[in-house]
């Protein structure tokens, strides 16, 4: 079984292509990277407005608009010195966990669920779990519900803006949402017990677990970036993540001084349990995962801990958010460098841009998710692939797909950016 070469990887998000080599039960050769073009981003945002980059930004990924959304907008917002008002904050907090939703049910029952139950697909899982996926359409129905009425539709959404909304939600509106959630809340537990149950490989990452941190709520749109108690301000970042690129991929790497690491819903749970809801601190201790887990196996189940988490936490926000008939203000101008670090379903991202004295943005850097994660899964299935090297080659690849799933990589979104700064 010298080589194995996987051109096209299924039930991610994006394009990927692994190569592997394999000699004597050693590997010689692991190379995973993206393979769709470079995308350009950060060169399209330099010399646009400030208040652009969130709308432009946002078509980076469909998956995860919002997410882009909401860093752009922080990261603006630091830098031109605004602070935006607790209702503005609320309802971010509220698109955000909406996203959540409809992605984590998206990834553990269409991409991941078929691995662990002998399918090549959802659509081959239908006639006999049936049940299963409906709980899982039931979850991104309103998710999708929730983003299109907040913040104007459902994907690249255009209310949200520097400075607060376009459009603000009625109260009704916040009723209805809260009835929604209501409606799912049994749907994320079944899910918790559901992927609870799957047997899962024993497997420890020898990466850094990354999250951003508080210490008084469960990290989402603020904190410290931290792995146990090694932690750095987030406008700090560049000082510790260090991008690189390989001759094989059009994707960025990274490394945190210089070591590999793993950011997501596990490394979240890592960081924040105790903030979680009581039903998902409930959940939690059903699933028997023993925190701080290593195993990148289990941000499955981190996943299905954060729907029932996200769910209750986005039920308080339209319960208690009493609606206020704000305007976005007249926001003066200053030149200023700022970082917006947000959690989003595939982990930490960044977003910083540099703006001068007339609102123009001269300089623009963005790093996903999977950009972060690339190095370690790579590293991951360099160490993995040893204790499985017995099986047939279908049964090693499968294996393989099952550890690229578990950190639920979005490879369009890693694409190689091009940082340009405005001289």
């Amino acid at each position: 079984m010298p080589t194995i070469t996987l051109n096209h990887i299924t039930k991610i998000e994006g394009h990927a292509k692994l190569t592997l080599g394999i000699e004597e039960n050693k590997v010689t050769v692991c190379q995973l990277g993206a393979t769709e073009g470079a995308r350009y981003f950060e060169g399209i945002v330099v010399g646009r407005r400030y208040n652009e980059a969130n709308e432009l930004t946002s078509r980076i990924c469909g998956i995860c608009s919002c997410a882009h959304v909401i860093a752009a907008i922080t990261a603006i917002e630091n830098a031109i010195g605004f602070t935006p008002s607790e209702q503005t904050i609320k309802l971010r907090e509220l698109l955000t966990l909406a996203e959540r939703i409809r992605s984590h049910a998206t990834h553990l029952y269409f991409l991941a669920l078929p691995d662990y139950l002998g399918y090549e697909s959802a659509i081959a899982m239908a006639p006999k779990y049936k049940k299963e996926l409906q709980r899982a359409l039931n979850m991104m129905k309103v998710g999708n519900h929730m983003i299109k009425t907040l913040a104007a539709r459902d994907l690249h959404p255009v209310s949200a803006a520097v400075g607060g909304w376009l459009k603000l939600p009625s109260q009704d509106d916040m009723d209805a949402m809260g009835k929604a959630l209501d409606g799912i809340k049994k749907d994320a537990e079944d899910t918790c017990k559901l992927f609870f149950s799957l047997k899962y490989p024993d497997f420890q990452t020898e990466g850094l677990f990354f999250s951003l941190k508080s210490e008084k709520e469960y990290a989402m749109l603020s904190g410290n970036f931290c792995s146990g108690d090694r932690c750095h301000a987030p406008e700090q970042y560049m000082n510790h993540i260090a991008e690189f690129h390989q001759e094989y991929s059009n994707a960025n790497y990274a490394t945190e001084d210089g070591k590999r690491f793993f950011v997501g819903a596990i490394a979240r749970l890592n960081n924040n349990s105790k903030f979680l809801s009581l039903n998902a601190q409930k959940m939690l201790k059903l699933s028997k995962i023993k925190l701080p887990s290593q195993n990148p196996f289990h941000n499955t189940h981190a996943q299905a801990v954060e729907l029932v988490h996200s769910i209750d936490h986005a039920l308080e926000i339209c319960k208690t958010l009493k609606i206020k008939d704000e305007k976005i203000p007249q926001i003066p101008i200053k030149a200023g460098r700022g970082v917006g670090a947000i959690e989003v379903p595939r982990g930490t991202l960044w977003h910083e841009y540099v703006v001068d004295e007339h609102g123009v943005i001269t300089k623009a850097n963005i790093i996903t998710p999977t950009a972060q994660n690339l190095y370690n899964a790579q590293e991951d299935i360099r160490c993995f692939i040893p204790g499985i090297v017995h099986k047939t080659k279908e049964q090693i690849i499968l294996d393989v797909e099952k550890l690229i799933r578990s950190y639920d990589p979005c490879f369009s979104c890693s694409a190689h950016f091009l940082e340009v700064e405005w001289v």
